[in-house]
């Protein structure tokens, strides 16, 4: 019997807010919520809400990037095909999420987003940075790289 841990990753499920632990080699395999069978880190944007918004920026063990948009926002929709693109070549190492500002105005505030759309990197519990603007794949892919090097 081996004595040895296997290193493993906190992640928090976008749809039912559960903390799950997964091992890290196992995250390009598609690891699922163990509660409710969503998806971790698949490639894919997730919606935040507000408890989920902080569960995750606080207990994540991988970066998130999280773009702050509203639906009335004109750059925030034209960006959101090349998020999708970004979110897809980052999996599994780095996940991508969305907050609607004007379906929580206060987690905007306390964020304090001046202007939208509006990226912020977060490691650790931690802003690392941020990127206000429209930004094609390129730029956001460029911008997580940097941030992370």
């Amino acid at each position: 019997m081996s004595t040895q841990t296997r290193s493993a990753v906190k992640l928090c499920c976008a749809t039912c807010g559960q903390m799950n632990r997964v091992p890290a080699d196992r995250l390009a395999q598609g690891p699922k919520c163990g509660h409710c069978g969503d998806p971790l880190a698949d490639g894919r944007v997730f919606e935040l809400d507000r408890l989920s918004h902080d569960k995750a920026v606080q207990g994540d063990d991988l970066p998130l990037l999280v773009d702050y948009w509203a639906p009335w926002c004109g750059p925030c929709r034209s960006m959101a095909p090349e998020f999708k693109k970004a979110a897809a070549e980052l999996a599994p190492a780095v996940r991508l999420a969305k907050l609607n500002t004007e379906d929580h105005p206060e987690i905007a505030s306390r964020a304090r987003i001046q202007g939208i759309p509006a990226l912020i990197l977060y490691r650790n519990g931690r802003e690392v940075a941020r990127l206000a603007g429209a930004r094609p794949a390129r730029d956001i892919l460029a911008f997580v790289r940097q941030s992370l090097a």
